[in-house]
């Protein structure tokens, strides 16, 4: 599967730029996030590749998904490895998409697209300096392990809301124990807030964003 994707980039883009992968949530498509952008930090190379899956036969709405919710923490086996191979895909190509050389990759993004972003990172260490995962949990999945090994190289940014009912603070709390039991460098808030993404949890992201520059994935 090859996704699509769309691309916002400085009107003079640096080479050495940080390269910021959004992937948006369930029965969204790849302009979701894309206005959360004009609060990013300067110069980031921003792409938004869309879920390869329609969400409208699982009941998600009218837009994409990157896999089939199972409940509690466990996306359908399957589709979420489908969609995991799919963005390894991407990313290897992803330097044919990008007008300079990049700098550092970070991925993130929404509920669904904070968990592809977890479980990518955890199942190719190294790949990613960095994840920002807004209201996603840890993918209880075979392939998905968290170890000093899987986590090494990279740092997370996991924010979450106190309120959520998609998916309970619960989930956040206990992925939050597992990456720090392994050693990640993470940094863990809770938002007074249900499944959405809030301005101070934005500014807290891209501040996280903007003091990571200096990585070299």
């Amino acid at each position: 599967m090859s996704l699509y994707a769309e691309l916002r980039f400085p009107a003079a883009p640096e080479p050495g730029a940080p390269v910021l992968v959004l992937l948006h949530g369930r029965g969204a498509d790849e302009h979701d996030l894309l206005s959360l952008t004009p609060s990013l930090p300067a110069g980031l190379l921003v792409v938004a590749p869309r879920a390869p899956f329609e969400a409208g036969p699982w009941g998600y709405g009218a837009g994409y998904a990157w896999y089939r919710y199972l409940g509690g923490t466990e996306p359908e086996p399957d589709s979420f490895a489908r969609s995991q191979r799919a963005l390894e895909g991407f990313l290897d190509g992803i330097d044919t998409l990008l007008p300079v050389a990049r700098g550092p990759l970070l991925l993130g993004g929404f509920s669904q697209g904070g968990t592809m972003s977890l479980g990518f990172a955890l199942t190719h260490p190294g790949r990613a300096s960095g994840v920002v995962n807004l209201s996603g949990f840890l993918p209880d999945h075979p392939t998905v392990r968290v170890t000093a090994e899987t986590v090494a190289g990279t740092r997370f940014f996991w924010g979450h809301g106190s309120v959520d009912p998609n998916i309970p603070m619960a989930a956040a709390e206990a992925g939050w124990a597992a990456l720090r039991g392994a050693g990640a460098e993470l940094v863990a808030k809770s938002y007074r807030m249900g499944h959405t993404i809030s301005p101070q949890e934005l500014a807290d992201a891209s501040a996280w964003i903007d003091a990571g520059r200096d990585g070299t994935r």
